[in-house]
């Protein structure tokens, strides 16, 4: 994850680049292994989704989803298996990439060495959002139940998203999920080295380590922009002028329907908090497993 073997972020040599393909690969390989208990648990996102979506309680939320039915309860599972598993490669990846970039150019003389993972990161964001934001786009329309009739496939989904200009279609809410995706690989990135330092310091092994420096900044990462998180559920989950208008105008529109109350802004955010922690600390200590492997 753009580090050193030691986990430290000294090592400048230039890498050979069988090693910066094994980047890509273990970062696609734990994001994978990490989210596979997605495909038991998808229900529970789901209803996370709709509470986001209606400022609803987990009760009418569950009674939505039983109504609509066992067999749409999986319906937009597959676009986030796929992203994660994507993502991971490539901003486990280009994370690693940028970073040895940024120690061999002039930046490592103007940075300073423990910011420049932070760096690399905010970068990593950004590429991530214009790669994902479509497959987000397709999820969140998948899983909004007012589209099931006019919509109710992924075929359809697709074409229709195919028809809209790119700023309402495959890239709806676009800044807001590139503010998200940038700030958030940002503290994750520079805040993991030193906390996996800190816990083997402390005598705590290795991968429990790897675990907590994934763990607690996903966490925290994922309590100050869950707002965004919302934000972006309501911008993609309709179809062509359902979502219209500017991030602002959606913003006030979704700070009006929640009664300018942080408490229904932040309904549902408790599972999503708790999922990111989970998730993301299985991805970093299967992550660093990987690496510490290849490294020897």
């Amino acid at each position: 994850m753009g580090r050193g073997q030691d986990g430290t972020q000294e090592d400048k040599t230039p890498p050979q680049p069988v090693s910066r393909l094994q980047s890509y690969l273990h970062g696609g390989t734990s994001s994978l292994l990490s989210t596979l208990p997605t495909i038991a648990v998808f229900p529970v996102y789901k209803t996370v989704f709709r509470q986001q979506l209606h400022t609803i309680s987990i009760i009418e939320a569950v009674a939505q989803l039983k109504k609509e039915g066992a067999l749409k309860l999986y319906r937009g599972v597959t676009p986030p298996l796929l992203m994660r598993t994507l993502n991971g490669a490539l901003l486990h990846g280009l994370q690693d990439t940028l970073l040895r970039k940024l120690y061999s150019s002039s930046s490592a003389k103007v940075v300073p060495h423990s910011a420049l993972p932070a760096v690399a990161g905010l970068a990593a964001g950004l590429v991530e959002a214009l790669v994902f934001t479509p497959f987000e786009r397709v999820q969140n329309m998948l899983q909004n139940g007012q589209n099931d009739r006019s919509l109710p496939t992924l075929k359809t989904v697709l074409v229709r998203l195919s028809s809209e200009e790119l700023a309402l279609g495959y890239y709806r809410a676009l800044l807001p999920i590139m503010a998200r995706n940038s700030l958030g690989c940002c503290f994750y990135f520079g805040l993991k080295g030193p906390l996996r330092a800190l816990g083997e310091v402390q005598g705590l092994h290795p991968t429990a380590s790897s675990f907590l420096s994934g763990a607690l900044p996903s966490m925290a990462i994922s309590f100050s922009l869950y707002p965004l998180s919302v934000l972006v559920a309501t911008m993609q989950a309709g179809a062509g002028g359902q979502e219209a208008g500017t991030v602002r105008a959606c913003w006030r529109k979704l700070w009006t329907s929640r009664q300018r109350s942080l408490a229904l802004l932040y309904r549902g955010g408790s599972l999503v908090i708790l999922r990111s922690c989970i998730t993301w600390g299985i991805t970093t200590a299967i992550y660093d497993q990987q690496q510490k492997r290849a490294s020897r």
